[in-house]
């Protein structure tokens, strides 16, 4: 293509929708980093405690689950469940922080692209929601070996959860009108999934509940 047939209306556009996304971004990332006690470190204690409570106490007394130790069984469903709760968490309470106190009013009025905005909140909830589920693979570490069968498998399941865990709390911070309202999905939503989407049992198991329900 020509250089005369560049649109340079259309190029600064784009530029300026990078612009607004990477200082979206980086102030999520710094956010994250700067209150890393609030942001990294609970959730690595939580699954720490998970390794030693259901990995080493209850697991040494299950023995084996799906032809795999407990231990090992366990941890992909821990990992996955700390990716899932910190994507969706970082979104929700920074967008809706900015909502309390009216400061996203500023960047709503500001000539920056919707679309930026959204991927600038989702991608900080990637970004929390990847360096959870790397530090907590690195803790599993302590208390069990980690293999990965399918490689590009694995990253397109781990990237597709978490955008759309971020994309979930960014809905509902959007809809949200007080705190009480954002902590809706993670009580009746995702503790009940998180229980019961086979994290600690194999599904498998399910279908006792089957022959219990047609009695």
């Amino acid at each position: 293509m020509s250089q005369e047939m560049i649109d340079p209306n259309k190029t600064m556009s784009w530029n300026k929708k990078w612009i607004a996304f990477r200082t979206i971004l980086l102030k999520e990332v710094r956010r994250i980093l700067r209150i890393w006690p609030q942001t990294l470190l609970p959730p690595v204690i939580t699954m720490s405690l998970y390794f030693v409570i259901f990995g080493k106490m209850i697991g040494s007394r299950v023995g084996e689950m799906g032809g795999v130790p407990y231990m090992q069984f366990i941890v992909p469903g821990l990992i996955m469940m700390s990716i899932i709760t910190n994507s969706y968490s970082n979104v929700v309470s920074s967008f809706f922080s900015a909502k309390f106190t009216s400061s996203i009013e500023e960047l709503l009025v500001s000539p920056v692209s919707k679309h930026a905005i959204l991927m600038g909140y989702i991608s900080g909830g990637i970004f929390r929601g990847l360096a959870i589920g790397i530090i907590v693979s690195i803790v599993a570490l302590f208390f069990t070996d980690l293999g990965i069968e399918h490689l590009f498998v694995t990253i397109f399941t781990v990237l597709g959860t978490s955008i759309l865990f971020s994309l979930g709390g960014f809905i509902n911070a959007v809809f949200a009108r007080s705190f009480d309202d954002i902590s809706i999905i993670p009580s009746f939503v995702l503790t009940p999934l998180t229980y019961l989407g086979g994290v600690f049992y194999s599904m498998e198991t399910c279908h006792h509940f089957g022959k219990i329900s047609r009695y």
